[in-house]
């Protein structure tokens, strides 16, 4: 167990740190996987009572009620608070989930980044007057949903509950986020920053617990208004099918096999420069990861050999050896993960695609995995239908432009992200009309800040979960119209 972190890690249920009704599970560094520390494990009274404990403060008015700048200020409140323990909540990070201490600073700053924006924004929701005839009034306003039920997942285990929360609450919403039960230590950060900024006890619990038993109870229980959901489709299905008996509406987004075109006239130094993080970021574990590249013919041989020079170029090693920015690359969070990874490689290998580099875990200990290049993918192979997550490019060719498209639509759930390189405006806006993808990006690969709107597209997700878009997510309208 390592002395640099806490030894136990408690769930915060009606503004209370306690124990688990499930025990208790070991979390592992990934980097050596021992153990790491452990972390309270949430039964299904648990999540009876985090929900419980949420719906009282917020049929009370105690929180729902305040004005909206007094909801701005303790949102705000939350990310100075982790702004000021930011030494220690990276080191968390890192610990738990692997990625270099460098992408933890990052990953902090972007979520201390969502209580600052959506903090500020409390008092932008405003509803609008209806004309009408002079026999009577009518005007709409916006109230909170209530109970909204957070699943979160381990690959960014502050920046996406960040996401989550800090909407959710400057709109007047109780919380009950379950994180994952891989990476769960950071988000008892979130729930210390809540008691620090005097949250009314009950408007944020923190849980961890196992899918089967508490997310289930979660995701069907009574009482919840609203959901967001982070993860996988099958995962999203089935936590969506169980709300859907209560008619819960909801909040999705499931990542997706998001494209990478580059077409004949393309930068190929702004695709590396783009692929060093947008390939092998958080050892490819990001929902916009450039997985599929889908590559003119003409440029082929030439990105191909670029895209090995870059992962000869990245080294990898425990995240907690690399402070400063560099080619540098942690571990997978998990050996579950990093099985699956293996797995797509090898399956494609299987059907005649070339493993050009890596494609195999690093020997000792830790769930490493060497920087790898797929060449002849095809559109059939998993590698280019599932969402990889892990440090793999796949790389197709095309001819004409409509197959650069046709490639990029052909994944399951592929609308996401797509990042386009050309130097053609028109090509490119032909194209960002024509791809299935929420988030479209010219010759980089960069999400944006608090302030983008973003979300999925198709069967990627619905709703948004960045920018102004995302406060209409976590509010009802209601019309009220008066006799004059």
């Amino acid at each position: 167990m390592s002395n640099l972190i806490d030894a136990y890690w408690q769930n915060y249920i009606d503004g209370i740190f306690c124990d688990g009704g499930a025990g208790r599970i070991e979390v592992q560094d990934p980097s050596t996987g021992e153990k790491l520390a452990e972390q309270a494990l949430a039964s299904v009274e648990d999540i009876d009572r985090a929900v419980k404990a949420a719906q009282r403060v917020y049929l009370s008015g105690e929180f729902a009620d305040l004005h909206p700048m007094e909801r701005g200020r303790m949102v705000r409140a939350m990310g100075q608070f982790l702004a000021e323990n930011a030494d220690e909540i990276k080191r968390t990070i890192t610990l738990e989930q692997g990625k270099p201490l460098f992408e933890a600073d990052a990953e902090l700053k972007a979520s201390i980044r969502f209580f600052e924006y959506f903090g500020a924004m409390a008092e932008s929701i405003e509803g609008k007057t209806v004309p009408g005839d002079a026999s009577r009034f009518d005007f709409t306003i916006y109230k909170p949903l209530g109970v909204s039920a957070q699943f979160m997942p381990c690959h960014y285990p502050i920046y996406i509950l960040a996401r989550a929360l800090a909407p959710a609450l400057v709109t007047g919403n109780s919380c009950v986020m379950k994180t994952s039960e891989t990476a769960p230590l950071s988000a008892g950060w979130l729930a210390r920053a809540a008691e620090a900024a005097g949250f009314p006890a009950g408007t944020v619990n923190i849980l961890c617990g196992r899918r089967q038993e508490a997310g289930a109870a979660l995701a069907g229980h009574p009482d919840i208004d609203h959901i967001v959901f982070v993860g996988n489709p099958d995962s999203a299905a089935d936590v969506i099918s169980k709300a859907s008996r209560n008619l819960v509406p909801s909040i999705v987004e499931v990542g997706g096999t998001s494209p990478t075109i580059i077409y004949e006239d393309g930068d190929l130094d702004e695709f590396i420069d783009a692929a060093r993080r947008g390939s092998y970021w958080n050892a490819g574990q990001f929902c916009c990861g450039m997985y599929r590249i889908i590559v003119h013919e003409s440029r082929h041989d030439e990105l191909v050999d670029r895209a090995v020079a870059l992962a000869e170029l990245m080294q990898v090693g425990p995240g907690i050896e690399s402070s400063e920015f560099s080619p540098y690359m942690g571990p997978l969070d998990s050996d579950r993960q990093l099985q699956k990874v293996l797995g797509i490689v090898k399956d494609a290998t299987t059907q005649d695609a070339r493993c050009l580099i890596g494609g195999s875990r690093l020997k000792g200990d830790g769930s490493f995995m060497r920087p790898t290049v797929l060449a002849d993918v095809t559109p059939s192979m998993r590698a280019a239908q599932e969402e990889i997550f892990g440090p793999v490019m796949a790389i197709m060719k095309f001819h004409e432009e409509a197959d650069a498209i046709k490639i990029a639509n052909s994944a399951r759930h592929s609308g996401l992200m797509c990042n386009i390189f050309t130097q053609d405006m028109g090509r490119m806006m032909r194209s960002a009309n024509k791809i299935r993808a929420g988030h479209i990006v010219s010759n980089q690969s960069a999400i944006g800040g608090a302030e983008i709107p973003f979300g999925g597209f198709a069967r990627a997700g619905y709703g948004s979960l960045k920018g102004r878009e995302a406060l209409q997510g976590y509010v009802q309208r209601k019309n009220i119209l008066i006799k004059m």
